[in-house]
């Protein structure tokens, strides 16, 4: 049968939008469910304020009466002013291994785009970075992130099919939690006790974490903004409180690090234990018993996730990150962490990447944003 694309419209259809991934990926033992609450907030307009400034599509593509396939299409209007650009973005791109219903999915949302007067489209990527960004293109046999896209191999092949190349890498590393801190380290780190008057703060409450995080997400402003991080768009106060309220359910304050100077914010580093057996077990659904499995998973794993960090432009090169580091690394050989994934680095952030592997770390995953002029 031809392949027919539909706008999502109905509760209906979006339903069928958002629940299409676990059929694809029934037998894909490395993919994990997304958690399914978070999934209907995050694509309801009325509960998503990046809707507010954006062009957005959503498209099943269907062969009679069965859902092949879905894609999303995204025009952020602020990063457009913002960047001065005429960028789409396509995401939540997922179908069984068949040519001609990507074409058709990609071809409707390029379609879309030209008509909205933008000239390149890039992907996969949703309204900012703080939503999955670029296809996995190495490290397949590793098991997915809470953060990350999770495709099959031949999805980067297929989009190149397509017409599209890469615009930008991204670096994933592993790091080995080590019994005792590294010598270097400790000369760092002495070194910025005694010239640097900073304090790092150590959580051990989860009602300690509310009152940092309007000022950690002010900080992630102003540095990515500042750092021209690739495709990031600021955050008003209401998208904080909302992706405060996102994480902070599963955030453990042992791993909030925070670094103050003279009372003001300079540092953070957040991670959170690796959840994904237990979400995988709960099947993405928190209800009725689903969270129950997610905590346990979390008490169990031996691998910690980092999530996001920043450090003051002003106070870089003091040895903050090593401040922070070391907190970091004293806490998971406290839980009992063996490893740590580093999450997204920038391909270009080459400084970053030398640290890690100084460090010891092993580069085990890439991911891959794609671009194509319209």
């Amino acid at each position: 049968m031809n392949v027919t694309i539909k706008e999502v419209k109905s509760r209906k259809d979006l339903k069928k939008f958002i629940y299409l991934p676990e059929k694809i990926h029934a037998d894909h033992e490395t993919w994990i469910h997304p958690i399914y609450m978070d999934e209907w907030t995050y694509f309801d307009a009325k509960k998503n304020k990046a809707f507010s400034y954006s062009d957005t599509i959503l498209l099943l593509a269907c062969r009679g009466d069965e859902v092949v396939g879905r894609i999303m299409g995204i025009i952020n209007s602020r990063y457009n002013e913002y960047k001065n650009e005429k960028t789409a973005r396509f995401g939540y791109l997922e179908t069984w291994e068949d040519e001609e219903v990507i074409r058709a999915l990609l071809q409707s949302v390029e379609d879309w785009a030209r008509e909205k007067g933008m000239t390149k489209m890039i992907g996969p990527y949703g309204f900012t970075d703080q939503d999955p960004e670029g296809f996995l293109i190495e490290g397949f046999e590793h098991h997915a992130t809470i953060a990350t896209y999770h495709n099959f191999d031949w999805m980067p092949r297929m989009i190149e099919k397509m017409g599209y190349a890469k615009d930008v890498d991204y670096y994933v590393y592993k790091l080995d939690v080590p019994e005792e801190l590294p010598e270097f380290y400790i000369k760092i780190l002495e070194r910025v006790k005694k010239k640097g008057n900073f304090e790092l703060i150590e959580l051990n409450k989860r009602r300690q974490i509310k009152p940092w995080i309007v000022p950690v997400l002010d900080l992630m402003n102003e540095c990515y903004i500042g750092s021209n991080i690739y495709g990031y768009t600021p955050l008003d106060k209401q998208e904080m409180m909302d992706l405060a309220k996102r994480y902070l359910p599963v955030l453990d304050p042992r791993f909030v690090k925070v670094v103050t100077k003279d009372g003001e914010i300079v540092a953070f580093i957040v991670g959170i234990p690796d959840m994904t057996a237990g979400i995988k077990k709960a099947r993405g659904r928190l209800l009725p018993f689903g969270f129950l499995k997610i905590l346990r998973a979390a008490k169990k794993t031996k691998q910690l996730d980092l999530l996001l960090g920043a450090v003051k432009e002003c106070y870089r090169g003091r040895g903050l990150d090593v401040l922070m580091g070391v907190g970091m690394i004293m806490s998971a050989q406290e839980a009992g962490f063996e490893v740590m994934d580093t999450h997204h680095e920038l391909e270009s952030n080459v400084k970053v990447r030398a640290e890690m592997v100084k460090m010891g770390g092993e580069l085990y995953k890439k991911f891959r944003v794609y671009q194509k002029a319209l």
